[in-house]
């Protein structure tokens, strides 16, 4: 396969069911720089972003992982990892909004993440 993009290219969506939080881009809750994810992008307040536990990047949930959450209207992106002690878990981006994230809270909720399929002949 070639550097470009196939736009051939077929995906599935697939089911989860995970523990979902809110984070904000502050400094006490983030790493060295509140504004810049783990994989290297920028946050801003309005964006759509999810960060995942690490175990989640092995099942298909990688960088730009498009994603839809039980009870949120919007596809988001996953483009942030969480620390390693995390398993089965997604963290939604609010901006700086922390009234928001704090009413988020913790709950249990099901997902929807687009992967590729490949076939026998890739």
């Amino acid at each position: 396969m070639s550097c470009k993009e196939d736009s051939n290219q077929k995906y599935e969506w697939k089911t989860l069911e995970v523990t979902a939080t809110a984070y904000n881009s502050l400094a006490y809750q983030t790493d060295l720089d509140p504004h810049i994810t783990a994989f290297g992008d920028s946050l801003k307040p309005g964006l759509r972003f999810i960060a995942v536990s690490r175990d989640l990047l092995a099942i298909g949930l990688k960088h730009n992982t498009p994603v839809t959450i039980e009870g949120l209207e919007h596809l988001y992106l996953v483009k942030d990892k969480m620390h390693s002690r995390w398993r089965n878990k997604i963290d939604i981006y609010m901006g700086l909004n922390v009234k928001a994230a704090k009413s988020w809270g913790r709950k249990k909720v099901t997902i929807k993440y687009q992967v590729p399929v490949y076939s026998d002949n890739e």
